[in-house]
């Protein structure tokens, strides 16, 4: 043991353990001065992820951005041109406008949101990509309704690449959990120091439980290995609190092993959701971080993996990859078996060493959101307390959540009356706060330089989603009653309030000849006499959502009996009480 730790010690700064590619302080004094005179780039978190894994060097054998000639290479062979195997392309993303600024030789500042400098980039390589190609190359797939990650590629990763080679001044900043956000090399210098010759690297992004720590250690113990818990934050709002909730509920886990055999660090990283490619890289990553072998599950990487939906992926194709490619890249393949729990026999057993007629028990992922939202038991047998402890605090249950009502209808559909009766009514209740976001409050106060564009009626409802989500994230009730004609903003601001508490999307569903007659505005009259344009109904499409929780039609009913349904609504799903 001595004698590996000296050899050890003496390689511990060859290329293969490099620190990383943040430059002495020396130097990076010289850079910070030559950036000034230098174009620069503010870089979005995702952009921000791939950066720090690049400085880092957890993405070794990589020293910057891939320039066209190795990206042709890693999307048709899984490897850079000079043979080193590499799964997931990694190029600096930027728009047309911005790259027809760049050209070869070039020295350009990379920068935080807040533009605080990062790196500097000397640019090899300006091109515009075939994302077509690279989807399928990737993701098996260009059609990016059957793939989030081909979606996400087509939307919001720019159409031009940047390669190049980096020079690193710092890190990015984080302010939270600094003792566990390890680099590769604080990781490699923790296992030696723990004699740790042998380690099991555990990648996931799911609130782990009971039967997570028995397959670990059982598969720990099987190859003599120690552990390494290193979960992916992911690309979350730094406010959202379901980061903070993760890692509380990983740092109770950890709390539940022998001593001295788990290490906790966390990683920044932009996911892909490409299979069998992305449990490779995330292989390949675990090695940079110092090992020996690697946990796989039969739906690593898939997009749907845990869901309950059909996965994208063939089952074993993740383990198969990893298991091919272990000589070259150094890091053993170990499979992830899922386990059971056996009352009568008290203890979690392999699924596969089950007889058939053996009962087994288990909780869902779909089955403990419920369970808390409800405030129902969690049993011991499934998660530790004080992981469910960590749980029932962020997540409480519904009738302490905030929420959102979002109504949505034509103008004069009767949504701003019912969202201003229920505001009194949950006034006089006084157990959450209220706001009322109105569609022309908000079209005054919020959103006075925008026009009746779809691009900008859309933004106009993703701003009062935002809104709704703050206030729902603190435990408010956010009432939103715009028109919002459009099905996707709605649905993009489902999806993030949802992330904090309730979101009932009511349908205020007034034919448009009673709206018309209504028509306290004089909108419809001057649309019909062609004084105005872009009026929803009239000139401009309303798309009914589809699936909204309520259709409430005001020709059928009062305000107050609108009211009442809503909050029958409300009482059943736990809401009120």
């Amino acid at each position: 043991m001595a004698q590996w730790i000296r050899e050890k010690a003496l390689n511990y700064n060859t290329t293969e353990y490099s620190e990383s590619l943040i430059v002495h302080f020396r130097r990076a004094e010289q850079l910070r001065a030559e950036a000034v005179h230098l174009s620069a780039l503010d870089l979005c978190v995702r952009q921000l992820h791939d950066l720090e894994a690049l400085l880092n060097r957890a993405c070794y054998p990589l020293s910057g951005y891939l320039d066209q000639n190795d990206y042709n290479h890693v999307l048709n062979d899984m490897r850079l041109a000079d043979g080193s195997v590499w799964p997931m392309p990694m190029c600096l993303d930027v728009s047309e406008s911005f790259a027809a600024t760049l050209k070869v030789g070039q020295r350009l500042a990379l920068n935080d949101a807040e533009g605080f400098l990062l790196a500097l980039l000397t640019v090899t390589d300006v091109w515009c990509p075939d994302k077509e190609e690279e989807a399928r190359a990737v993701y098996g797939t260009a059609d990016a309704e059957a793939h989030p990650g081909v979606k996400a590629l087509y939307e919001q990763v720019g159409d031009w690449y940047v390669g190049g080679t980096l020079e690193g001044v710092t890190l990015p900043i984080h302010y939270d959990f600094r003792d566990i956000r390890l680099t590769p090399s604080e990781t490699h210098r923790r296992f030696l120091q723990y004699g740790w010759r042998r380690v099991l690297g555990f990648h996931t992004r799911e609130y782990l439980n009971c039967a997570h720590r028995e397959m670990v250690l059982t598969a720990a113990r099987e190859v003599g290995a120690s552990i390494f818990l290193h979960p992916a934050v992911g690309l979350e709002h730094p406010g959202n609190m379901d980061h903070y909730t993760h890692v509380h509920c990983y740092q109770e886990f950890v709390q539940q092993f022998p001593n001295n055999m788990i290490q906790l660090g966390i990683i920044p990283m932009a996911e892909r959701y490409a299979g069998p490619r992305e449990a490779l890289w995330h292989a390949m990553v675990r090695k940079n971080y110092g090992c020996s072998h690697f946990m796989v599950a039969e739906d690593h990487g898939d997009p749907f993996a845990g869901k309950g939906e059909k996965l994208y992926y063939p089952i074993g194709a993740a383990q198969e990859l990893v298991a091919s490619y272990a000589e070259e890249t150094g890091i053993a393949m170990v499979p992830e078996r899922h386990m059971g729990y056996v009352e009568e026999k008290a203890q979690y057993v392999f699924l596969n060493e089950l007889e058939e007629d053996t009962a087994v028990k288990d909780i869902t992922s779909k089955e403990l959101k419920r369970r808390l939202e409800w405030g129902l038991e969690i049993p011991s047998w499934y998660s530790y307390p004080e992981v469910v402890a960590e749980l029932r605090r962020a997540f409480p249950p519904r009738s302490k959540q905030g929420f959102t009502i979002f109504l949505t209808g034509l103008s004069g559909s009767g949504k701003s009356t019912i969202a201003k009766v229920l505001m009194v009514r949950f006034m006089e209740m006084r157990d959450r706060p209220v706001t009322l976001l109105d569609g022309d409050i908000v079209r005054k106060n919020l959103s006075s330089e925008l026009s009746f564009s779809k691009e900008h009626r859309d933004l106009n409802v993703t701003r009062i989603g935002f809104v709704a989500s703050e206030i729902t994230k603190n435990g408010g009730i956010a009432l939103c009653a715009p028109i919002a004609p459009y099905e996707e903003p709605r649905r993009v601001n489902r999806e993030l309030i949802s992330r904090y508490g309730g979101y009932i999307e009511i349908h205020v569903a007034t034919p448009i000849e009673v709206c018309e007659q209504r028509d306290r505005k004089g909108l419809y009259a001057k649309a019909r006499a062609g004084l105005v344009k872009g009026v929803t109904g009239v000139s401009d499409p309303y798309v009914p959502p589809v699936n909204p929780e309520l259709t409430i039609d005001t020709t059928k009913m009062t305000p107050a009996e609108a009211v009442q349904e809503v909050f029958l609504y409300l009482e059943e799903q736990g809401y009120i009480q």
